[in-house]
């Protein structure tokens, strides 16, 4: 299983973290180790300072899949929930200050929480959903399909001439503005819409 994430996909977040927009999709993996199932604990690590939240819409891959054409694209991914590409912020500036990779920042164990998966077919429209985090009941980013700068199946397309998909993988589809610093003692919970599928405490 493999987890693809896609960097500078909504404007105003591009804005915020000072990244510069591309004109195709950029995206990087995290191990399997990073995924962390709904309801478990997430523990902020001794190795960072800053970690942050970045709040997503996430892809399951149904079927294999190289070089797929966009307009077939909707037919690799059966299934979507909220997650998280939760970062190690102060560490992700130092390796973009000198050029460095930065998987250490976004790779760590148990940094991609996932909500409970959907069949993308309770969302009237993929091009307009609506998704969001609470931090302690209080909404704290949002964000909505329509924003993207790349669209779901131009992003399945894309990274398919580069890797091969397979059943179960997924992907981050990028985050929008407002990213922000957990704190233990947090209690996350991430919608689409209106339904909640992602609920996990920070330790």
């Amino acid at each position: 299983m493999k987890i693809f994430c896609i960097a500078g996909n909504f404007k105003k977040h591009n804005e915020e973290i000072s990244l510069t927009g591309e004109k195709s999709p950029v995206f990087f993996l995290k191990p399997e180790t990073a995924l962390l199932r709904n309801h478990y604990d997430f523990y902020i690590p001794d190795f960072s300072q800053q970690i942050e939240y970045e709040t997503e819409i996430v892809l399951k891959i149904c079927k294999l899949g190289k070089c797929i054409d966009k307009k077939f694209a909707n037919r690799y991914y059966d299934e979507i929930t909220v997650g998280l590409d939760i970062t190690a912020r102060d560490l992700q500036n130092n390796f973009r200050e000198k050029g460095l990779p930065w998987l250490m920042s976004k790779g760590f164990d148990s940094s991609a929480p996932v909500g409970d998966f959907i069949p993308k077919t309770e969302v009237e429209n993929l091009n307009g959903i609506n998704f969001s985090l609470k931090i302690n009941g209080k909404e704290a980013q949002k964000g909505n399909s329509s924003d993207m700068i790349f669209s779901f199946n131009e992003i399945v397309s894309y990274i398919s001439q580069f890797i091969t998909l397979k059943t179960g993988d997924l992907i981050f589809t990028g985050t929008p503005y407002g990213v922000g610093k957990l704190n233990i003692g947090d209690k996350l919970e991430g919608y689409i819409q209106d339904k909640k599928l992602l609920e996990i405490n920070v330790k």
